[in-house]
């Protein structure tokens, strides 16, 4: 008997089955380049001060401030021997809130230090105080630091009741020096407060390094909540009671601290971070939800810290980035992101005042910088920094500043304000224009980008471009425009930088005042995103009521309501023209500051030159507008999709609506709380999307950031179904996407979501415990230590040995002269793709067929033949896409 020809390859893949989108050939000169637009090629920038906020109003030592949830026009500000004043921004009038001086001990660096308020503080009326006094308890007696919670009076919301505190800990101390003092709820619900090291010199009391002792050299968690689902602290003298230990916390359980045995149930399990000397001054970005600390140097160096669950500091063994009074070859130390030398010079001070993120919209070139001040030296700095890497902003600097103990926000438009202790004023802080500087056109006629703004026809050199699927907008219509200056470099999309100095993007935004009537349609404002030297600035104009032309937007942004005809009714919709500090909440550094104009949205076919269909990403390399690449083409699992196209499947949907709506933000380094991965170049099993835990829980029910299978569970989905202070994405909308509601539900219900099997262990800890390092990123996914032809992603995916060849995927075959029988390992149900593909020819073309592995038995599939057939066979096993 005969047996057909059957020649079988195995294609192991950590990439997929992809190719290019299909493109007509385009042959054009080089597209000319634009010399019409007239916008500055960085903002005009000014000459920072900081002036008093509320004119001669003086306060008694004001050593901090703090805002209330739900409140914003009162300004709490602390008075150092005991007050809290509560500050009605708008009228500039301030009463006693709180008076607890009589039981305030003001020795040393003692007085009330810290305020937070309760993130439900409006309905509990709950708020908590960092104050230090003389008492005696189990720990000691004499000067304490305490932590207690107070409540406002139910009958009169601008008094609290002195008499309401209840301590949670309240700690001996034989110094009366190195404090630390902050509080501050988190993002995720918990107290954090800043402790020192018990005070004197190099470290006296030796409590920098010790976790199994007291309260003191490091950064707190607590659950003031008292959740049941949390752990009681272990018992010690200083803890009182009223709260509990986030079962989460970093010290819960260990044996072992810098290389020392440690006894589990002597641990102070409410630590959250440790080796700080004097952590004066910490805060939250408001945005990412980084904790921010100001740790006091010694002798030599002033530091700035982003504080990581389980951070060890290094002092006393270290002080900055320098060896400390114990210097000690221990290695586990974070290093602070910034720190500073001591003496007089700009860049130098004796006692840094930790300070806070600005996230207002009057000061775009300030967005996202932490400023923070030298108490003795009077500088106060900006700081940009990205987690891993800092650099101080000398422009940003302001000199002569003395004695500010404490930063905050003014609650009414997001300013920075410092108290001066010694001087008794809040000052804040502002920007003095400069004279001379490039100024911005005020109307959109001005800046040269159209040639005739009635028909909206672009200048020589601007030209139009289309997304595969645009950002929500509310139901706005858009167009896009981009330029390239003259004599500039082309667009290299694989470069870190690929955006030539002086590239403009341009977006237009039209709405129909009559739902479904094309006719009705108003313009409402066209914005610019320029690139600059170091990153990108927006401009917004709004459009006038003639329909004429457009008029340079206020930086710090506006709002109307429109009011629209929808479903035979008058709808008010706010209309929100964004500031320019709101430009870059999406336009962040990790995002590139440009969004839509990338290979997966530009992928698609178009007809704006010549009418000719033609691949838009051929016609920009071939016009010299982007750098010729094969890697420009992303491979179809990476391309974004229309929400209409009915043959895209409802994962490739899902992946495009995260990648352009959560993605600015939601990616490594970008500006979001969460670690959660929205890019359509990360596949959903890498996502941390799937079962993820909450940063914190506002929603009775939710369990998850995406829980398989039950939708109301799902934490993603309820915050695109509402609008408010909840609503994601966060800016720049006031009405539900629909079509995106509906979406994501069928999708967390679909058999893709529930019975994705997520390995175990992830992919860094996965590579370590098999290869004893560490990976760098993702680039060591397709290698093949042991050459079985299986690469390290799979090896990982499929539960087999990295380093025993014998332990590859593989699988057996048997034919008979009709037919050829395959049968496949069970393989794990986490999205892998199984695919045969067979052609009579070892040149194609291929048919294929797609396999659903199964997770429990061997998969088996028949493939008929003929006799006399010459049939070749490819296996391909690769990761999934989505």
């Amino acid at each position: 008997m005969k047996h057909p020809l059957h020649c079988i390859a195995i294609i192991l893949s950590c990439t997929g089955i992809h190719g290019m989108t299909a493109s007509a050939q385009v042959d054009l000169n080089p597209l000319p380049r634009n010399s019409s637009l007239s916008l500055p090629s960085e903002l005009p920038g000014g000459q920072w001060q900081m002036e008093n906020a509320f004119g001669s109003t003086r306060f008694n030592q004001p050593i901090g401030m703090a805002v209330a949830p739900g409140d914003n026009q009162s300004l709490f500000i602390l008075e150092r021997p005991g007050r809290i004043i509560k500050f009605d921004v708008p009228s500039g009038t301030g009463r006693t809130f709180m008076d607890i001086s009589n039981r305030v001990n003001t020795g040393g660096e003692g007085g009330i230090l810290g305020l937070a308020f309760h993130p439900d503080y409006q309905e509990n009326r709950r708020f908590f105080v960092f104050y230090t006094l003389n008492a005696s308890n189990g720990s000691g007696s004499g000067y304490h630091t305490r932590i207690s919670r107070f409540e406002r009076d139910p009958q009169n919301p601008d008094r609290a009741m002195g008499n309401s505190e209840a301590v949670l800990i309240s700690q001996y101390n034989q110094a009366s020096n190195h404090n630390g003092g902050d509080i501050h709820f988190g993002p995720d619900g918990y107290l954090y407060a800043a402790l020192g090291d018990e005070g004197g010199a190099n470290d006296t009391y030796q409590n920098s390094q010790r976790i199994d002792r007291d309260f003191f050299a490091g950064i707190i968690r607590i659950d003031v909540d008292e959740k049941p689902e949390n752990l009681l602290p272990n018992p010690h003298p200083a803890s009182v009671g009223n709260y509990r230990v986030p079962a989460d916390n970093p010290y819960i359980g260990v044996e072992e601290f810098v290389n020392n045995p440690v006894n589990p149930d002597e641990i102070r399990t409410e630590f959250y971070a440790v080796g700080l000397r004097n952590p004066f001054r910490m805060s939250f970005d408001p945005l990412t939800g980084a904790l921010y600390a100001g740790d006091v140097g010694q002798g030599a160096r002033e530091e700035i810290d982003i504080i990581e669950k389980g951070g060890n500091y290094g002092w006393s063994y270290r002080e900055g980035r320098i060896r400390g009074p114990r210097f000690s070859l221990f290695r586990d130390f974070i290093d602070p992101i910034y720190d500073y030398q001591h003496g007089s010079g700009p860049m130098e001070g004796r006692s840094v005042t930790g300070g806070v993120v600005y996230r207002g919209d009057r000061y775009p070139e300030l967005f996202g910088k932490y400023v923070f001040s030298d108490y003795v030296s009077g500088n106060v700095w900006a700081l940009e920094s990205d987690g891993t890497q800092s650099r101080v902003t000398a422009g940003n600097i302001v000199r002569g500043m003395q004695n500010i103990s404490g930063f905050g926000y003014d609650p009414t438009n997001g300013d920075i304000l410092a108290a001066r202790l010694n001087n008794g004023v809040i000052v804040r802080l502002t920007r003095q224009e400069n004279t001379g500087s490039e100024t911005i056109p005020h109307l959109l006629s001005q800046t040269g980008a159209f040639s005739d703004l009635s028909t909206l026809t672009p200048e020589t050199g601007v030209y139009p471009y289309e997304l595969n699927h645009p950002f929500w907008s509310d139901g706005a219509g858009k167009q896009r425009w981009f330029a390239l200056p003259e004599n500039s470099g082309e667009i290299a999309f694989e470069s870190s930088r690929p955006f030539p100095r002086g590239s403009v993007w341009i977006k237009h935004f039209e709405m129909e005042m009559e739902a479904g009537n094309p006719e009705s349609r108003r313009r409402l404002e066209t914005r610019f995103i320029v690139k600059t030297a170091d990153h990108v600035y927006g401009l917004t104009y709004r459009w006038n009521d003639q329909q004429t032309d457009a008029e340079l937007v206020p930086e710090d942004g506006l709002t109307e309501t429109l009011e629209i005809q929808r479903d035979g009714e008058t709808v008010q919709q706010p209309w929100t023209y964004p500031s320019r500090s709101a430009c870059l909440f999406c336009h962040s550094r990790p995002s590139g500051g440009v969004l839509g104009f990338s290979p997966h949205q530009l992928d698609r076919m178009v007809s704006w030159l010549d009418g000719e269909p033609v691949n838009q990403i051929d016609l920009l390399e071939n016009g010299g507008m982007i750098t010729p690449s094969e890697a420009n083409h992303p491979k179809p699992s990476h391309l974004a999709v229309s929400m209409d196209d009915p043959d895209a499947s409802t994962a490739a949907k899902v992946a495009t609506y995260l990648h352009v709506n959560c993605a600015p933000c939601h990616q490594p380094g970008g500006p979001a709380v969460g670690t959660w991965d929205a890019r359509i170049t990360t596949p959903l099993w890498q996502k941390n999307i799937l079962g993820a835990d909450l940063v914190r829980t506002e929603v009775p029910g939710e369990t998850a950031l995406v829980e398989p299978g039950a939708p109301d569970a799902s934490a993603l989905l309820n915050r695109i179904s509402t609008r408010g202070p909840r609503q994601m994405p966060p800016v720049a909308s006031h009405r539900i996407d629909q079509q995106a509601v509906d979406l994501l539900r069928e999708w967390i219900t679909s058999p893709a979501v529930t019975t994705l099997d997520l390995p175990e262990q992830s992919w860094e800890s996965w590579f370590r415990e098999n290869f004893q390092t560490a990976p760098d990123g993702w680039s060591q996914a397709s290698g093949d230590g042991d050459d079985d032809n299986t690469p390290e992603i799979l090896e990982y995916l499929l539960d087999t040995d990295p380093n025993d060849p014998e332990s590859g995927w593989t699988f057996s075959t048997s034919a008979t002269s009709q037919s050829i029988r395959f049968e496949f390992p069970a393989i794990p149900q986490r999205g892998l793709n199984l695919t045969i593909q067979s052609s009579t020819s070892p040149s194609g073309p291929w048919e294929l067929k797609t396999l659903v592995p199964d997770p429990l038995a061997p998969t088996i599939h028949e493939v008929e033949t003929a006799e006399s057939d010459r049939v070749f066979f490819r296996i391909v096993l690769s990761q999934p896409d989505y």
